[in-house]
């Protein structure tokens, strides 16, 4: 009996040996947590970022994981910086960053010396402005914003892009301003508590969608004049992308990037990027407005990079303007 039972105790002995033994062997895979700062749900930023999530965790085999948060807009991203540490990353346009860097335009009065550790990571697809109207007119001109209620939301980079397209086309003082989420606009478009709302975005964006489920819409679109004046990138939106628009939309957008700070490790910020790029075409396959990503639009950054980003693009060849080495 005691025969058969040290018999016993070898076998499992050898059996616990063998399983820490091949336990040992696989590859241990730390997480890296980043906080992701994005937009309104319910905007394609934040879908983006969730795309951006999910191929994040795929292309890192789990290594990454982005948390998304969802945020008032641009401003509120960056104004974060002054209380984040580490792994945070967020989108906003480069001109936006250039203001908070200055303690100019939203960031004026604020303590910006912590704005200036902003370092660059990679382009997500351009900030698009549409001008949406209630009416079935497919598409219209600027001045039919002339006396209408309109909503251009709080605390987002489209308010301020608006409010300055009214001033340089001399609607300033002529439209009525709605004080009110972007998030609000499809239903008070519906419900005639507004004329008109503001929103940029890529398209197809999901709230322009979803207005247009609702009501018929109208799409302002620009003279080539107009774009010139706006100093922004001319961009034309096809006909077709929206409901009731059979003719393309000439509008402005402005490029958008990926930011981290300084606090943010070498590593990570190597890594992030690096999976982003590898990851990139498999975005585009899930969601067109990744197909306008290219690493061209760096040339649009107004920060260095981060040092992790560029250890990434110098691996990988990629020809990098003087301004943001």
């Amino acid at each position: 009996m005691r025969a058969r039972f040290c018999s016993r105790c070898r076998v499992v002995g050898v059996l616990m040996m063998a399983l820490v033994w091949g336990l040992a062997s696989l590859p241990l895979q730390a997480q890296t947590r980043i906080t992701y700062k994005s937009a309104l749900v319910g905007t394609a930023y934040y879908q983006m970022g969730s795309e951006l999530a999910l191929a994040m965790r795929v292309g890192s085999e789990g290594g990454v994981v982005l948390t998304v948060e969802e945020s008032q807009g641009s401003v509120q991203n960056i104004q974060e910086v002054m209380t984040r540490e580490g792994r945070y990353v967020f989108t906003a346009p480069p001109a936006l960053v250039a203001d908070a860097i200055a303690g100019e335009g939203p960031f004026a009065g604020h303590d910006h010396a912590r704005f200036s550790s902003v370092r660059g990571l990679f382009p997500v697809p351009p900030l698009t402005m549409h001008f949406v109207m209630a009416g079935d007119k497919g598409t219209t001109t600027m001045d039919a914003l002339k006396g209408k209620h309109i909503l251009i939301g709080r605390g987002t980079f489209s308010a301020g892009e608006a409010a300055r397209y009214f001033q340089l086309f001399g609607l300033e003082g002529s439209v009525r301003l709605a004080d009110a989420s972007i998030t609000n606009g499809p239903e008070a478009l519906r419900e005639g508590r507004i004329d008109a709302f503001v929103t940029a975005s890529s398209f197809p964006t999901p709230n322009v969608i979803e207005t247009a489920s609702l009501v018929p819409i109208t799409l302002v679109s620009f003279t080539e004049e107009q774009v010139a004046q706006t100093g922004a990138v001319r961009q034309e939106i096809p006909g077709g992308t929206y409901p009731g628009i059979a003719h393309p939309v000439v509008t402005t957008s402005l490029p958008v990037m990926a930011y981290a700070t300084e606090q943010m490790d070498a590593d990570t910020a190597y890594q992030l990027t690096k999976t982003f790029w590898e990851q990139r075409a498999a975005l585009a396959e899930q969601s067109a407005w990744w197909d306008s990503v290219t690493p061209d639009l760096l040339a649009h950054m107004s920060t260095p990079l981060h040092p992790g980003a560029q250890r990434y693009y110098d691996e990988a060849g990629t020809v990098l303007p003087e301004h943001v080495r």
